[in-house]
């Protein structure tokens, strides 16, 4: 017969689901043949595959329940050898083992034996009554006697085997009897008869006790029966506390029926817990299912976007790029045409027409400069309308830059204030072509004012760079003087002001934004505790609450609209606020409240005390001039001596 060891040294190595049948039909067989030790003695069975637990020995039904319990498990500590081992175990307890351990042995031990009938009533579970147990009295007057422990022992040692004696006592001590607990199945009816039938061969049964007439000597004990449990003595009472009466077929018709209701409910367990794993198995591969499917179509979606948001971003480079080289085209052949007309212009104006031929020769040509002209006036128009489309595709550049790119805001306002400039440069250049193209005799004064428009148009320019130098560089210095201001205010805090505090009686000092005031939970905890105990709690409460302060997932405001502008105030339904007020009191509520408010203005994100230059007298936020000023005015107060009062 193989060994715990043996079967715990196959059991190194695990196997998978689809194996577990296979391997439940070899462990079954194995049962079988005898090779594993399930039936311990006649009522104790063990479980071959955990030695290690602490309970070894189980009742037939005890183990049928563990062996399907461990082998139906859905539990992931459970491997798949174990459960198949249990399994083969539960099918070997149900085909094999049934017969030895089920009801049909219950009939076959259900006979009773030599001395008892079926008629008999018995106290339930199986009692014997011990009389004339022996006495002394104690000191206190009351009776004292051996203790249940040791009658169960010395019952033991006669074989009787007894699992409890439990001596009966009254008001006057140890009343001299006890009621005998034996186990509830057939050998404990076999081992109580016993008792009695030894007690009865040496004179000191029941009907001994009863006995008019003779001494009663010794321990006389018996087998608790329908007068026992109907007498008004003390051995009565107790009967009728701890036992029912029952007939011999009563019991068997019961073990009966519990048998079947306990299969009955291990078999609905099982049914159900069976429906229960194929639902969660089926749930499992939907999930999985649907999650592949949502991860695919995610990397999908992921992978187009990609794509997508690279096609624009490469059109929308190439589309700037072409319609900058196309203006810089437009532009070199407006500048060209110009200089050619004011060349042709002065050419025209040094020419002397002397005779009729050569004015209709300059008239053609005025004419034919007229036409030139029209033709500059519609390129400049097209040239407007580009401009136009430019602005409307610099506008569309900017909707999508300012979805992907949220970081180019303050690079717009820029960019504004240059296009504004550039409006205005439009402007003068609209100007131009209306002077150049007005119907007007003197040509000499319309190019006069074209010069001046261009020297006009050209400053602006000038302008322009400059105001975009100046901009920059007073961005630069802002930033500079800002950082020295920042260094100087955090100087002052933490180096020459740290020690003064509102406590002392300057105005100006170094606050700590978010410290929470001891002060009203100390006042409160001296109403409930002494003042060692007081102190102990209030820096307890303190700890927690300062804790709480610091904890970035509780944000007890609430948003409200006061003219126009959100604003954040204390939520008055904060659970945690209301419990505080209502077992704390208003003071120690606005200490906390007040600590939220200075922690949720100067350190919203970090929740963690920061010290900050503040006005006391004022109760406001100092400004760095008012710290300087405060210093030199304590620098400049005279010291008193050591020695003078």
């Amino acid at each position: 017969m193989g060994s715990l060891s043996d079967h715990q040294s196959d059991g190194d190595t695990d196997i998978s689901d689809s194996d577990m049948d296979d391997y439940e039909d070899k462990s079954y067989e194995e049962l079988k043949s005898g090779n594993h030790q399930v039936k311990v003695s006649d009522e104790a069975f063990a479980c071959p595959y955990c030695p290690k637990k602490r309970k070894r020995d189980y009742q037939y039904n005890e183990l049928l329940q563990h062996a399907s319990g461990v082998g139906k498990s859905s539990s992931d500590k459970r491997s798949a050898k174990e459960k198949a081992n249990h399994l083969a175990l539960a099918k070997y307890l149900t085909k094999d083992l049934s017969d030895i351990a089920g009801p049909s042995k219950l009939d076959d031990e259900g006979k009773a034996p030599i001395g008892c009938s079926h008629d008999d009533k018995f106290v339930w579970p199986w009692k014997g009554v011990v009389m004339n147990v022996p006495t002394r009295r104690g000191e206190d007057g009351r009776f004292v006697g051996e203790s249940g422990s040791k009658l169960r022992d010395e019952l033991t040692r006669r074989g009787f085997n007894p699992t409890r004696v439990h001596p009966l006592w009254n008001y006057r001590g140890h009343s001299g009897s006890a009621v005998v607990e034996f186990n509830k199945g057939w050998p404990g009816l076999h081992n109580a008869m016993s008792f009695e039938k030894a007690y009865e061969a040496d004179h000191h049964g029941r009907n001994d006790w009863y006995a008019e007439g003779t001494p009663q000597v010794g321990i006389y004990a018996w087998v608790a029966r329908a007068d026992d449990y109907n007498s008004n003595s003390i051995v009565g009472e107790h009967l009728r506390k701890i036992g029912d009466l029952k007939t011999i077929p009563e019991i068997l018709e019961e073990e009966a029926r519990k048998q079947d209701m306990l299969v009955s409910d291990l078999t609905n367990i099982i049914e159900v817990k069976n429906k229960y794993m194929q639902e969660i198995e089926e749930r499992c591969n939907e999930t999985s299912k649907s999650l592949n499917v949502i991860m695919t179509e995610k990397d999908k979606l992921h992978q187009s976007y990609d794509e997508e948001l690279r096609k624009i971003q490469t059109s929308a480079h190439d589309h700037y790029r072409r319609i900058f080289t196309d203006h810089e085209k437009l532009k070199f052949q407006l500048e060209s045409l110009k200089k050619d007309l004011e060349v042709r212009g002065q050419e025209l104006e040094k020419r002397d027409a002397h005779n009729e031929i050569e004015r209709k020769k300059l008239l053609e040509e005025i004419a034919e400069n007229s036409q030139k002209n029209s033709s500059l006036e519609l390129a400049a128009l097209e040239q407007l309308k580009v401009d136009e489309k430019v602005m409307k595709l610099n506008e569309d550049q900017k909707r999508q830059k300012e979805q992907l790119h949220n970081r180019i805001i303050q690079l717009q306002k820029q960019l504004d204030a240059k296009q504004a400039l550039e409006l205005e440069i439009e402007t003068l250049t609209g100007s131009l072509k209306v002077m150049k193209h007005m119907e007007d005799e003197d040509d000499a004064e319309i190019l006069k004012k074209v010069d001046v428009l261009l020297s006009d148009l050209r400053e602006k320019e000038g302008n322009l760079e400059d105001i975009e130098a100046l901009n920059q560089a007073l961005i630069v210095k802002e930033r500079n003087s800002n950082d020295e201001l920042q260094e100087a205010r955090k100087e002052l805090i933490t180096q020459v002001l740290k020690d003064i505090t509102g406590s002392s009686k300057a105005h100006i000092g170094v606050k700590r934004m978010g410290e929470l005031d001891s002060e009203p939970f100390l006042e409160a905890m001296k109403l409930i505790y002494n003042e060692e105990d007081a102190e102990e709690k209030t820096l307890e409460l303190c700890c927690l609450w300062e804790e709480y302060l610091k904890d970035p997932d509780w944000h007890p405001f609430r948003v409200i609209e006061v003219e126009g502008k959100h604003q954040e105030i204390i939520d008055d339904q904060d659970e945690k606020l209301n419990t505080l007020k209502r077992e704390m009191g208003d003071k120690v509520f606005q200490a906390v409240t007040a600590a939220l408010k200075e922690v949720n203005e100067y350190n919203p994100s970090g929740r963690y005390i920061i010290s900050e230059l503040w006005n006391y007298k004022e109760r406001r936020k100092a400004s760095l001039k008012e710290g300087i000023d405060f210093l030199l005015t304590q620098l400049n107060t005279p010291k008193p001596r050591r020695g003078t009062s």
